[in-house]
């Protein structure tokens, strides 16, 4: 990544992650009933905000705004007039947080110039946070201890992840009859950065770059397929391929 120094690229990754350790030691420490309450917010995109997304959000900003304008679900654009543009989702999957559904966590992208150089979705329940970073290799950080994880890639994926599948009858029907199975897990993000570990991760309906912008760049040497109401990733080209069949139409 050019005209960016070693020392900026470690000054950016080290306050998203410190943003997210926060976020999960809030979580596990302080967390209240209070925090489960609709406000009467209604957030960017279009949800009614829980007091934790507006919490999560305040943390997010309160680390990044010294270094980059924010783009997040609940409050929209926070121009700071800088070189960089953080793109937020502080709580993805807020609706199993609040259903103590443990399959929740952030999404944050770092844009420049329109194009998105690093991404990073934390999973708050296991405390793993993975990330691709200025062209460099995928990594995961345990919010525990801060440390470098080992990455485990499951080789023979025997699931695959239809997000919003509800939606969705036919597709799933297709899917059942090629015995392909699949869950919907309510949280986009993770589930599409971590597509190495399925078949595939589709994801149907609106496509909101909050959701997605982060995973993409994470999964962004696997096969992916994007069109104004699906987005595709996987790294198995026979399922890949399969799949663009069944939605092509829709």
């Amino acid at each position: 990544m050019k005209n960016i120094t070693a020392f900026d690229k470690k000054t950016f990754i080290e306050a998203v992650i410190l943003a997210n350790k926060e976020l999960y030691t809030y979580i596990n420490t302080n967390l209240s009933s209070k925090d489960y309450e609709y406000t009467n917010t209604i957030g960017f995109g279009g949800d009614n905000s829980l007091k934790m997304d507006l919490l999560a959000e305040n943390i997010f900003i309160k680390y990044l705004r010294e270094l980059g304008n924010i783009y997040s679900e609940e409050c929209g654009l926070l121009d700071f007039k800088k070189e960089y543009t953080f793109i937020i989702d502080p709580l993805d999957g807020s609706n199993n947080f609040y259903s103590n559904l443990p399959y929740y966590g952030t999404s944050v992208a770092i844009q420049k110039d329109g194009f998105t150089v690093a991404g990073f979705v934390t999973n708050l329940v296991s405390a793993v946070l993975s990330y691709r970073a200025f062209d460099d290799e995928v990594k995961q950080i345990s919010l525990i201890d801060l440390k470098e994880l080992d990455l485990k890639e499951i080789k023979k994926a025997k699931i695959s992840i239809f997000e919003r599948a509800y939606n969705y009858p036919d597709i799933c029907e297709k899917l059942n009859k090629n015995s392909i199975k699949f869950r919907c897990l309510g949280a986009v993000a993770l589930s599409l950065s971590d597509a190495k570990n399925y078949n595939f991760v589709l994801y149907a309906g609106e496509i909101r770059i909050f959701d997605i912008e982060a995973a993409l760049y994470i999964c962004n040497d696997l096969f992916i397929h994007k069109t104004d109401k699906f987005l595709l990733i996987s790294k198995n080209k026979e399922k890949f391929e399969l799949i663009k069949e069944f939605i092509k139409e829709k």
